[in-house]
């Protein structure tokens, strides 16, 4: 082999090895892009578990903290059952309509519209004869679903899903169930809360006449069979009682003790004011769409309560109970 030939068999055995270089070098690029592409498909579809659970719980937490904040602005505790109160008041501006129809009676028109609640009122002992009264009453009745009246003034008692007279079923069975001591009681304690309710709103005590219905309350936890055991409704009782002026409750039992729920509701576009029973407590107020409210459901327990209504309308005033009623 001729130098020439040497020589250009040298340049062809280079030329041969640079293109094998660079063809192993492209190989290799591809390789390398192919698991590059791989791996950016696998991430692509690789779940992130731990931002999302992340995320949820954010979520969750902010969504907590609006509910939880909104109830406390939306609440606020006029009376709370721990707390003795001597008396407390709010106003409210009375509805239009409610100063029309109180209106027709001069001295009995409110020196303001609101509610009061105290505990001053009704002695321990008191509450507690009424209480007793309130049970042996609804011993001889009650519904079937989760609320029970018990009005000695008419003498209507819940039964099953209906009422019945209760003076004519103590006639019929010859029982002494109500002594003339427990209607002394009744009276003078209606007599008390009459006083408070014409001091608080400044009128004559003599211009409020007791009115129906007037009665006992026990509500339970069981399940509405009619719409009578359904007192959750937000209502306006001079809607539901025409005669109703000026409504009072005394509570026979202790929220947070002796049941959960059944918190009375002032309801309001402002703020919702409850008051949480207490035994020998008195909540009162005006009667109109100035104060409409409604019941907590009872969650356990039984709840018991005296509703004592007035009117300023002496055509519908009636008289406390007596033996008389079932003599």
């Amino acid at each position: 082999m001729t130098l020439h030939q040497r020589k250009a068999a040298n340049k062809k055995k280079l030329y041969d090895s640079k293109e094998s270089f660079k063809e192993n070098n492209r190989e290799k690029k591809n390789v390398k892009a192919n698991e590059q592409n791989e791996n950016c498909q696998d991430k692509s579809f690789k779940m992130p578990w731990k931002k999302v659970i992340s995320r949820f719980m954010i979520s969750m937490l902010l969504l907590f903290v609006v509910y939880w904040t909104s109830n406390k602005e939306n609440f606020h505790v006029l009376a709370s059952q721990k707390d003795k109160l001597q008396l407390i008041t709010a106003e409210v501006p009375c509805s239009q309509m409610y100063k029309k129809e109180i209106s027709r009676f001069k001295e009995c028109i409110p020196k303001q519209c609101g509610r009061l609640v105290t505990d001053i009122v009704i002695t321990p002992e008191e509450a507690a004869n009424l209480l007793q009264i309130a049970k042996k009453g609804f011993a001889l009745g009650g519904s079937l679903g989760g609320a029970s009246i018990l009005d000695l003034h008419s003498g209507a008692l819940s039964y099953a899903n209906s009422f019945i007279n209760i003076y004519e079923k103590i006639s019929t069975q010859n029982k002494n169930v109500f002594t003339t001591e427990d209607f002394k009681v009744y009276s003078n304690v209606r007599n008390k809360i009459q006083q408070i309710v014409a001091y608080n709103f400044g009128i004559p005590v003599t211009k409020l006449y007791l009115t129906h219905p007037t009665f006992f309350s026990e509500m339970t936890t069981r399940v509405a069979k009619t719409k009578h055991d359904e007192y959750w409704h937000i209502h306006v009782d001079k809607e539901t009682y025409p005669s109703f002026y000026y409504t009072s409750l005394l509570y026979l039992s202790d929220y947070g003790i002796d049941f959960s729920g059944g918190r009375f509701v002032f309801v309001s576009n402002s703020k919702n004011m409850t008051v949480e029973p207490r035994l020998g407590r008195v909540s009162a107020f005006t009667s109109g769409s100035e104060n409409p409210h409604y019941v907590e459901r009872v969650n356990s327990g039984t709840r018991y309560a005296l509703t004592v209504s007035f009117t300023c309308d002496p055509k519908f005033a009636i008289s406390d109970p007596t033996t008389s009623k079932f003599q």
